[in-house]
């Protein structure tokens, strides 16, 4: 029998519904059921390499693991990586099938919904229960004729929809009753009920609130959330978050420092360093120098060219050579990795308009920019220490040169990998995912004169349960669940 669906919409974008669709995951799965995510459409630069070869969310590879299944590209079937302010690399079940323009995408993407409805029926025909994620704002009227990741979904796969809004940013009722008095009747009939996410305070103080909402929409009210704090344990969706002021700055006596480019891919890359007692992870902000530090991090770019330029627009390239005369260490990672050598040439025009532009200088290699994407996960060793590592490749481009005659690495059934300055103090690779391995991040911090403190899996698994364990507590799952069909 096929699995019922249920899915979670927001008000807005950021409202909470990655976490709060891997949080129904995880409590699915504590009470015996199979359970699959799913979200037609993301748009983010944040991706994870699945099990069947190809590339989905990284919100979509969290409540994967909150649901005990492998990867699938059918979990997240249309991907959406911004390489500009209008325009964006097209993923469709894992595999990019090319760039396209905002206004372009907006009459071509309907086009997609066969391809999604065909992986919805995937994960259906394999699992008890399939909860779907929306994507941005169900209220988005002005886009709604070719929708095909909100009530344009809901509507081709008759599946139940929840509306979630997030009081922590104000207006919440409005917005939650605003949003049934601008959709169309049809599409608003889909909502069954509604939630309140991120409450701080005494939530006795929201009752009314509660009952106002109900009275208005005539939805029924499902829970009134309040805010996670375990949720900086878990990979972040986008670099919104990055935005938000983190929740332990200074705390340690390593200082990592990592430039946060305009178009950073795959940021989450750091998350297990964030969580070392040793180290402050601090995310340089445009218009700030980079401090002195430890290690500095370049990290992944989806349009690395143009990072580049930004690199030295903002004078960081000035800071890193004045952060390696002190005798510091840098990694580049991936598009990172690309801006320390002497050239990058994009002769076909991948990111961007052809071109080929000068790197930092900092390694003697050079990229060229090809069309073929390298989607794998890897294991390996680190050749500094010898020390086991677990990773994953995602990138276009070739990287070769002097410096990479001293791989950072030799990947298992594979070649080498990256490349290493004479003296060792600057490093590239195109292995993400590196300090999420325990044994390779206590490597990296034992080189800075630390130590590994923290089991970054057994982490994330705790507080994926914490969150399961907080939704049943504030919210009636049992009543979410029993919406589906």
């Amino acid at each position: 029998m096929p699995a019922r669906a249920v899915m979670i919409q927001g008000t807005g974008s950021d409202v909470g519904k990655s976490l709060i669709v891997a949080g129904l995951c995880r409590a699915a799965v504590r009470r015996g059921l199979r359970v699959a995510p799913f979200k037609a459409q993301n748009m983010s630069n944040n991706a994870a390499v699945t099990d069947d070869g190809g590339e989905i969310g990284r919100a979509q590879a969290l409540q994967a693991r909150a649901a005990g299944l492998p990867l699938s590209v059918h979990m997240n079937p249309v991907l959406l990586k911004p390489q500009s302010e209008v325009g964006a690399q097209v993923i469709v079940q894992g595999r990019r099938i090319g760039n396209s323009g905002a206004r372009a995408y907006q009459d071509f993407k309907a086009s997609l919904l066969p391809a999604v409805l065909e992986s919805f029926g995937i994960l259906k025909a394999d699992t008890d229960l399939v909860i779907v994620e929306g994507a941005g704002s169900a209220s988005e009227v002005n886009l709604r004729r070719n929708d095909i990741a909100n009530m344009g979904f809901a509507r081709a796969a008759d599946v139940p929809v929840v509306l979630l809004g997030d009081i922590d940013r104000g207006g919440v009722i409005a917005s939650l009753v605003g949003t049934q008095a601008v959709l169309d009747p049809a599409d608003a009939a889909m909502i069954e009920g509604f939630i309140v996410n991120r409450f701080r305070g005494d939530p006795s103080l929201f009752d009314d609130g509660m009952r106002i909402v109900a009275g208005r929409t005539g939805w029924r009210a499902l829970g009134l959330v309040p805010h996670f704090a375990g949720a900086v344990r878990l990979p972040a969706e986008d670099a919104m978050a990055l935005e938000r002021p983190a929740g332990r700055a200074g705390a340690g006596r390593l200082l990592v420092a990592v430039p946060q480019f305009a178009r950073i891919a795959n940021f989450d890359d750091f998350d297990a360093l964030a969580m070392e007692p040793a180290v402050d992870l601090v995310f340089v902000r445009r218009g700030q120098p980079i401090p002195p530090a430890d290690l500095v991090i370049l990290p992944g770019s989806k349009a690395t060219i143009a990072d580049l330029a930004d690199v030295r627009r903002e004078g960081w390239d000035i800071d890193l050579a004045a952060h390696i005369r002190r005798g510091g260490r840098v990694l580049g990672v991936c598009g990172g990795f690309q801006m320390l050598g002497c050239r990058i040439a994009d002769p076909d025009g991948i990111e961007g308009p052809p071109s080929m532009v000068a790197g930092l200088g900092l390694l003697d290699v050079e990229t060229v920019m090809t069309g073929e994407k390298t989607l794998t996960k890897v294991t390996g060793r680190s050749l500094a220490d010898d020390a086991p590592l677990s990773g994953y490749e995602m990138h276009v481009g070739r990287t070769t040169g002097p410096d990479a005659a001293r791989p950072f690495a030799v990947i298992d059934g594979g070649g080498p990998d990256g490349a290493v300055s004479t003296d060792g103090r600057i490093v590239g690779t195109y292995l993400h995912g590196l300090f999420t391995d325990d044994v390779q991040r206590g490597a990296w911090l034992a080189r800075l004169g630390g130590r590994a403190e923290v089991g970054y899996g057994a982490a994330v698994e705790t507080a994926l349960d914490e969150l399961a364990a907080h939704l049943e507590a504030h919210m009636d799952v049992a009543g979410v669940f029993g919406l589906a069909r």
